[in-house]
């Protein structure tokens, strides 16, 4: 799959490698702002698991 990726993206080097870059920061700031948010209300992982 990655190497598909590469092939694809247009440019040298330097050019795939800030795409890619762009691309992983995308998915990280999707994830946490919008993906994690939603899955923590259905699995109410917050929770302390040591008892007092």
């Amino acid at each position: 799959m990655y190497g598909l990726l590469w092939r694809l993206l247009p440019g040298g080097v330097l050019l795939k490698l800030l795409a890619c870059l762009v691309m992983l920061t995308g998915a990280v700031i999707l994830l946490f702002t919008w993906v994690y948010p939603w899955v923590q209300d259905y699995l109410h992982l917050s929770g302390n698991t040591v008892g007092h």
